[in-house]
């Protein structure tokens, strides 16, 4: 069966709450000078979900490996 791209997205990334987690997405990504197609992420140092917030000094640049590998640590 084919995947059906449109409906995905309906259903779940064009959500309110998607679209503002994008939005927060690319605004650090904007913030730390990253362009589309970089293939590097903004991480955040200290978890969000430890605490961490969401400013420039808890946020740095890294390849996209190490930020998955790293994941909630």
């Amino acid at each position: 069966m084919a995947r059906d791209y449109k409906k995905e997205y309906r259903d779940f990334h064009g959500k309110p709450v998607q679209i503002a987690m994008r939005a927060d997405r690319n605004a650090a990504r904007a913030s730390k000078g990253l362009s589309k197609g970089d293939g590097r992420e903004v991480d955040h140092i200290r978890p969000l979900s430890k605490g961490g917030s969401k400013t420039g000094s808890n946020l740095h640049v890294t390849t996209r490996h190490a930020n998955r590998v790293k994941a909630n640590k």
